[in-house]
């Protein structure tokens, strides 16, 4: 069984596939942080800003793979000409992904995607790796689609991830209340560095999940 935070279909905010249709799929639990608040100063990743602890969100709740495969596929538009893609994220959803899974959602015509802390090794199968690696853990994993990385992290050496073996490689201002800043500070290493695209949250600027 699953545990599934919440499922929900909205359009992709950020990174490569920026405004793409998506069913996000939102696994519950990570290994960089319990999700509690009281918990934050320990945490590995002490930035997060996302609720992935239990499985109380819109359309949570444990699941085998072919019922929530099913349940996915229903919230897509039965009506739509695009080819359904499902984000697969959390917390970090490569503690729960698996084959059945995977298989399952291939069946009933997804696009499996991922948003991964890039830790864990990633199974077959999967179309689309996106990792967002984090300064204080270990990146097991570091050849995929697309590295996003999120700025700045204390004691960040961009230029170690540069030679990663990644199609996309995506820079995204840290939100904080210097938010601003790291935006600028974005925009100037993306001129400075061509090879880094700006990435933007672009659902929080315009209000959808």
């Amino acid at each position: 069984m699953y545990s599934i935070k919440e499922i929900y279909y909205t359009l992709q905010g950020e990174g490569f596939h920026t405004g793409r249709a998506a069913i996000f799929l939102r696994f519950s639990g990570c290994n960089l942080w319990s999700g509690l608040e009281k918990d934050r100063h320990k945490a590995i990743c002490k930035f997060c800003d996302t609720d992935f602890w239990g499985t109380d969100g819109i359309q949570g709740g444990k699941y085998d793979a072919q019922s929530l495969a099913q349940k996915c596929k229903s919230l897509w538009p039965s009506d739509s000409s695009g080819d359904p893609m499902i984000v697969c994220t959390g917390g970090e959803p490569l503690l729960q992904l698996d084959s059945a899974l995977i298989k399952s959602l291939h069946e009933v015509g997804f696009y499996i995607t991922i948003e991964s802390n890039g830790t864990i090794e990633v199974p077959k199968g999967i179309d689309w790796v996106c990792i967002s690696p984090k300064t204080d853990a270990e990146l097991v994993v570091q050849s995929g689609d697309e590295l996003k990385l999120v700025y700045p992290q204390k004691g960040q050496d961009i230029s170690s991830y540069e030679k990663l073996n990644f199609t996309y490689f995506s820079l995204q201002p840290l939100d904080d209340k210097d938010q601003d800043k790291h935006i600028q500070a974005c925009i100037t290493l993306c001129q400075t560095k061509p090879m880094w695209r700006l990435s933007l949250q672009t659902h929080k600027m315009i209000g959808i999940p």
